[in-house]
């Protein structure tokens, strides 16, 4: 999952280079936490969050084949 939500969050920033995934274990779900650069924020989350609910939405529908509970955090 983590590899997915990289890949997805590169391909749409302008500076690839400042995209970073944290995976932490929680209970019984896992969190990702996407870190982008501050210029590349907006095109992340997109206007009233649509980007941002469509990465969450393909990144839990990935993970619901692996029987996985995923949340992911943009920062």
């Amino acid at each position: 999952m983590k590899e997915l939500l990289e890949f997805i969050a590169k391909s749409m920033v302008s500076e690839p280079d400042a995209v970073s995934v944290e995976e932490k274990a929680q209970d019984n779900a896992v969190v990702l936490t996407l870190h982008v650069g501050e210029n590349d924020m907006g095109k992340v989350i997109g206007k009233q969050g649509r980007i941002a609910k469509a990465i969450r939405t393909v990144v839990k529908a990935a993970a619901s084949h692996e029987n996985k509970k995923v949340t992911v955090d943009i920062v």
